[in-house]
């Protein structure tokens, strides 16, 4: 049975940092793309970004240059860490493997 569960969310103040992680069990973790994704109220599910088995990586264009996406096979789990935060960035982020979710975690940037 496959698990997704994400951790690292929180209050932070604009200009902030805070580092997501999403644990996986049940998966070959290191055969598979992953990524996170985000949900403001309101709005649509967008992928912030993504990590390829090999490490390659692609994001969002609100987020370059401001976040980093990584991965540790060996510990099965996936990094977010966010930089330079806004308040745009408030939502409930996801991470994704394959089909399955996380159940996410709220970040909300105050201004």
């Amino acid at each position: 049975q496959v698990h997704l569960v994400e951790s690292g969310g929180g209050l932070v103040q604009a200009g902030g940092s805070l580092r997501l992680s999403c644990a996986a069990s049940g998966v070959s973790f290191n055969i598979n793309d992953m990524g996170w994704y985000r949900q403001a109220p309101g709005k649509q599910r967008e992928l912030v970004a993504a990590i390829g088995s090999s490490r390659s990586s692609n994001y969002g264009d609100s987020v370059k240059g401001r976040f980093t996406i990584s991965r540790d096979n060996a510990k099965k789990t996936m990094y977010l860490q966010m930089n330079s935060l806004k308040p745009e960035d408030t939502a409930v982020y996801y991470c994704k493997y394959m089909v399955w979710w996380g159940q996410g975690t709220q970040v909300t940037v105050s201004s």
